[in-house]
């Protein structure tokens, strides 16, 4: 019989956009005001109001593309340019020769194959905890899946290198301005305090992102046939590794892709010093987009065309983004999850701290689905949970903390994040496939969640 197939990643996210808008009408509306905080909207405990309902009709519900694709146009447009950016590189065939060379590398010498994938986790790590990698992340899917492939892999170890392993830094974070910075901000606490037990949780939860992706590549190894994209990996196009094209290592190749590193060490040094977000880190891969064209000595229509190509490849990911900001839009207008973050957030006083605590982590990852961005969650969020947790005997530190975890270790499986379904798109992984891969590092991580708020509340003192 034949496998009946798995909706298209559009498809799934436009039936939670129907849900969301049902919704609307079933859960009466209601609104916190809110007062500015650097420039951010945050909520006012002890404000909450029923407002006039105002649930959302078809016209809503046709518009909420467009709307979302309005809201999201920064970033559908960093994932055009990129995309284009690295068509231009990928012509040269320099990334196909530099992967060449690294398998080549691994066949004389197997023992360096091993640590490959933990040091790519490791860097994406750090990234996500030191200054919060997120969308970036996009940018080094369209290595990675070759890179895992070529060494005999799938496409999904591709994605977990980079993907995961910033998730892990972002989760466990020690010093990440968008989520410590404005959380600690909001509650009142010092900004990166507390960081020396975030440390500890993020060394954790790299460690078990990595343990995670290696057992599955050993798995993988020992048969490749239990692979969970197998199917999919032999359909696609290998022809870059397996075919008589010149991979040769020459000069002009090496460097290209040493204008393409020396671009990464300018986007840490940009995002960590002069703090860059999406708008330069787009111009800075367009740059070197043109100059690689100009290196290379590409004729000028090999040029256009490679970067229409690349942007090409990436339409359906800015589709995808465009389309899960607008489901948000319709949950926003419909002015249901101030009523949500109310009914549950009332609810956490009337039990034991030990319990609170694991409350709040639950609370946040559920929060996460409706709001999947790390600042945005914490503007609405923590005005509630800090004054909430000097009620009930909890640090403002590790309310931030359970805030933190909530927020960074279900993001990467909710399909309302723009960024996960994002990646999911540009690497033609559906949806089904990436929650069944997910999903046993979904419970470790939740379990770690819970295990790593005790010390805080039972063990010592968390300032």
């Amino acid at each position: 019989m034949e496998k009946k197939k798995i909706p298209h990643t559009l498809i799934i996210v436009s039936v939670i956009l129907i849900l969301f808008l049902i919704l609307t009408w079933i859960i009466p509306a209601g609104e916190f005001d809110r007062n500015e905080y650097n420039g951010r909207q945050v909520v006012v405990p002890g404000t909450y109001h029923h407002v006039a309902s105002k649930p959302q009709g078809l016209i809503d519900l046709f518009t909420a593309p467009i709307k979302g694709m309005i809201s999201a146009a920064q970033i559908i447009a960093f994932v055009l340019l990129i995309g284009g950016a690295f068509g231009i590189v990928n012509k040269t065939g320099a990334i196909n020769a530099g992967l060449a060379s690294i398998l080549e590398a691994t066949r004389k010498n197997p023992a360096i194959k091993k640590f490959i994938i933990p040091i790519i986790m490791f860097l994406f790590s750090l990234g996500g905890a030191s200054f919060g990698m997120c969308e970036e992340v996009m940018v080094f899917v369209l290595i990675t899946i070759p890179l895992a492939i070529a060494m005999g892999y799938d496409s999904l170890t591709g994605i977990a290198m980079p993907f995961i392993g910033a998730a892990s830094g972002f989760a466990g974070a020690f010093s990440n301005p968008f989520t410590i910075g404005i959380a600690q901000g909001i509650a009142e606490i010092p900004v990166f305090s507390g960081w020396e037990y975030r440390i500890i949780v993020w060394l954790i939860m790299m460690t078990a992102a990595i343990t995670f992706v290696m057992m599955y590549v050993r798995k993988i190894e020992r048969n490749p046939e239990r692979s969970i994209v197998y199917e999919l990996d032999r359909k696609r196009d290998l022809t870059a590794y397996h075919s008589n094209e010149d991979l040769a290592f020459t000069l002009k190749r090496k460097l290209v892709l040493f204008i393409f590193f020396a671009t990464l060490v300018m986007l840490i040094i940009g995002v960590n010093v002069w703090d860059w977000y999406i708008n330069e880190i787009a111009g800075l891969f367009l740059a070197m987009g043109i100059v690689t064209a100009l290196f290379f000595r590409l004729p000028s229509n090999t040029t256009v065309g490679a970067f229409l190509d690349g942007a090409r490849d990436m339409m359906t990911a800015a589709l995808v983004i465009g389309l899960t900001r607008g489901m948000l839009i319709v949950a926003t207008d419909g002015k249901i999850i101030d009523t949500i973050l109310n009914g549950i957030a009332g609810t956490m006083g009337q039990f034991p701290q030990i319990v609170s605590v694991q409350m709040m982590f639950f609370f946040q990852g559920f929060m996460n689905f409706f709001v999947p961005s790390g600042s945005g969650q914490a503007a609405l969020t923590m005005p509630l949970m800090a004054p909430l947790s000097d009620l009930i005997g909890i640090s403002r530190q590790t309310a931030v903390l359970a805030y933190q975890l909530g927020d960074g270790l279900f993001t990467n499986i909710f399909p309302t994040s723009g960024v996960t379904m994002g990646i999911l798109a540009i690497g033609n992984i559906p949806y089904d496939k990436w929650l069944r891969f997910m999903l046993p590092l979904s419970i470790i991580f939740l379990i770690l969640g819970c295990l790593l708020l005790i010390p805080p509340v039972i063990l010592f003192a968390y300032h």
